[in-house]
């Protein structure tokens, strides 16, 4: 494949993982964890003020997307970004809102 040719499967990936970002309770949990953070359910459903079944919901859609990471310690399952590069993503778009 020459450089040229764009991989169907690498942007059909790429078009997943953005659909996945496209809500803004998504971008807001992305935006908590965007310092590295490890995060409970409650821990983001508390600093969202919103419902711990939503919260379960947008994490739900994150992770199968492999956007998120879970880990379990105990009852507890944590959250973290897989990747911190959507993070970066999302804060070009905001400094990109800011220019205008």
């Amino acid at each position: 494949m020459s450089q040229l040719e764009i991989s169907i499967d690498k942007l059909e990936l790429a078009a997943a993982k953005l659909r996945a970002i496209s809500h803004p309770m998504r971008i807001a949990i992305i935006d908590l964890l965007a310092d590295g953070s490890h995060l409970s359910v409650t821990d983001i459903y508390s600093a969202l003020g919103i419902e711990q079944a939503t919260a379960s919901h947008h994490l739900n859609i994150l992770k199968n997307k492999n956007v998120l990471v879970s880990k379990r310690e105990g009852k507890k399952i944590y959250y973290y970004l897989q990747n911190m590069t959507l993070a970066e993503i999302l804060e070009c778009i905001n400094r990109c809102n800011n220019d205008s």
